[in-house]
């Protein structure tokens, strides 16, 4: 246990050095891939396009219900069990993050052959493996949320998000209420992160501080890719995607900041022991 909470506190003080941020700027710059090739650098971002666009669990609408219901669980589960499904919703998460890696990254297209959006691979991974680490040591305390009011503003948003009233085929405005448990956003980065984070907001500083960083760091940098995607180059057709992609941009934007305080806190002397732990 000991062991434990000295590499955590190496993760936490690691994620604040300005080099690892650093290293998520030069991830940007790694190619993606494309088994017909491609003429480098002109069709890059084509390739990235042919790969999102297109991509494998796409392909698996009848799974799409599954992953809006269990999330929904999980997190009913917090609210009502607390600390007990925390390991639970842990490992979902890191699970959902290896998903969005394989299954959201990875295409196979008459055009370009298996097409994969290599960045986005690299960073879900990184993104699943802080997950992961926090399924063992259990940093996040579900016991009680912050008691500040303004902390809620994240809601409105995050269920905005899990929502995502959009047929995002046609890019047209769906808002079937139904959508909330059977849409595709369940299987997607963009509309779960600010679920992910903005449920870590409601309880920080009592979370695992490198996980609720990283995950925003990510979230915000896809953010401003969807700025730049659904507002500048096509906005005629993507402006409402965009407007639903606010929620990542903005809670990842104040996941990052929080996680980069120094919460006058000292650490809990029962902090992951006790009969709430699962």
């Amino acid at each position: 246990m000991i062991e434990q909470f000295s590499e955590q506190a190496k993760l936490e003080r690691i994620t604040r050095r300005w080099w690892f941020f650093g290293l998520f700027v030069l991830i940007q710059f790694v190619p993606p891939y494309a088994s017909k090739g491609y003429k480098f650098p002109d069709e890059w971002g084509d390739v990235i396009m042919h790969a999102l666009r297109y991509a494998f669990i796409y392909s698996y609408p009848r799974l799409f219900p599954i992953f809006k219901i269990i999330p929904v669980a999980l997190i009913i589960g917090i609210i009502v069990f607390r600390n007990k499904v925390a390991r639970i919703f842990n490992i979902y998460a890191s699970f959902s993050y290896v998903l969005f890696a394989f299954g959201q990254s990875i295409a196979v297209t008459e055009r370009y052959g298996v097409a994969i959006c290599t960045v986005n691979v690299v960073m879900f991974l990184v993104i699943a493996a802080f997950w992961a680490w926090e399924a063992i040591v259990v940093k996040n305390d579900f016991k009680s949320a912050g008691i500040s009011p303004f902390r809620y503003w994240v809601v409105p948003l995050l269920l905005i998000a899990f929502w995502y009233p959009l047929d995002f085929r046609t890019a047209r405005p769906d808002f079937n209420p139904v959508h909330l448990f059977t849409n595709v956003a369940g299987v997607t980065f963009c509309m779960m992160t600010p679920v992910y984070v903005g449920l870590l907001t409601l309880y920080w500083p009592k979370v695992n501080q490198a996980a609720l960083r990283v995950t925003s760091i990510v979230g915000l940098i896809i953010g401003l890719y969807n700025v730049n995607l659904n507002f500048i180059m096509k906005p005629s057709i993507l402006w409402l995607n965009g407007v639903l992609h606010i929620p990542l941009l903005f809670i990842s934007l104040y996941g990052l900041i929080l996680s980069l305080k120094r919460p006058q806190v000292k650490n809990r002397a029962d902090e992951n022991t006790g009969s709430d732990e699962g």
